[in-house]
């Protein structure tokens, strides 16, 4: 009955220490090795020291077990403060198998609104986006749910994503792996997909969703953002440069006409409302930049030629191509 008792007790802990072994980091199992060599090595000269001392009349089943019982404890002190200072160790200046480089993983998880989006792709063939892009089993859930969805609008979103997965697939230049971790305890998708960055170390999550990029970021997992990317690329657009654009609408003030560019920026051009459902050649005023995004003000060419001195420089055409003002709904609603 003892030695089944004590069978159990060895399993246990053995499936223990597997379980911590595979989540630590190589510098921490160097650490708690480093740690246990030595503390095995102090309780041996411990141990002699004991030993050398005759006035101590120890019999010698108690002395064997004592030296057992000070191995041990050494031992696991020894592990215990090696693990907890095994970051502070420098691998990278031993190379080799030590080194930490090999085991850092470029890993990229895909959000769904990102891949609904479709500009991922679109960057990931161009090379500016490396590594493997990561798939989770529960993101294709909810894109075949999407894809399934009575709602028209929805059922195009879900498959222009799956669309875009399969664009992605076939791109014998990139390395896509769907895995099938789940937490089933987790049952939103964007806490699924914080859990699993955390869970695969140093990976990035990449999505388009705002609330999911900051709550990401609170988490402590990396996220790369295909919006924030797409603002930054904007085109510089500077006062008196001249551009042609679409009057889409009117504007709020009196005679204004509202046009965009391809990237969603709203253009306000004066004296512009006869010209709705036209081109016009327009000249920077000014440009606006909110919270909100960025504003374009502009006048139409011949008045601002005819309403100075006349002597005013053209500078090149900017062809635009306009785009409503639903351009980036898709963005947001992914």
């Amino acid at each position: 009955m003892i030695s089944t008792a004590a069978a159990g007790v060895i399993a246990v802990a053995i499936i223990f220490f597997e379980v911590r072994i595979r989540r630590s980091s190589l510098k921490t199992l160097i650490g708690a090795a480093v740690g246990s060599i030595l503390g095995i090595v102090g309780a041996y000269l411990i141990g002699s020291l004991i030993s050398s001392q005759e006035s101590l009349a120890v019999p010698p089943t108690t002395k064997t077990f004592l030296t057992l019982s000070l191995t041990f404890f050494m031992a696991y002190v020894g592990l215990m403060v090696g693990a907890a200072k095994g970051d502070y160790l420098e691998l990278s200046a031993l190379g080799g198998i030590f080194s930490d480089k090999a085991a850092r993983r470029d890993l990229k998880i895909l959000d769904t609104s990102v891949i609904i989006d479709g500009r991922i792709a679109d960057v990931a063939e161009t090379g500016f986006l490396t590594g493997t892009l990561i798939v989770p089993q529960f993101i294709l859930r909810e894109l075949q749910q999407v894809a399934d969805s009575p709602d028209s609008s929805k059922r195009q979103r879900g498959r222009r994503g799956l669309d875009m997965l399969n664009r992605l697939q076939n791109n014998a230049s990139l390395d896509i792996q769907i895995v099938e971790t789940d937490f089933p305890s987790v049952r939103e998708v964007d806490l699924k997909l914080i859990e699993l960055g955390k869970q695969m170390g140093d990976a990035v999550i990449v999505t388009n969703d705002f609330n999911l990029n900051k709550v990401a970021q609170l988490r402590g997992v990396n996220v790369l953002n295909i919006n924030e990317l797409a603002n930054a690329l904007k085109p510089v657009v500077l006062p008196g440069e001249a551009m042609r654009v679409f009057i889409l609408k009117e504007g709020k003030e009196y005679n204004q006409g509202v046009a965009y560019l391809d990237d969603g920026t709203m253009v306000v051009v004066d004296n512009a409302r006869r010209l709705i459902g036209k081109n016009a050649d327009i000249a920077v005023t000014s440009v606006l930049q909110t919270t909100a995004g960025k504003m374009i003000f502009g006048k139409i060419c011949d008045e601002t030629e005819n309403g100075g001195n006349g002597e005013r420089t053209r500078r090149p055409l900017r062809e635009v191509k306009t785009a409503p003002s639903l351009t980036r709904i898709s963005d947001t609603e992914a």
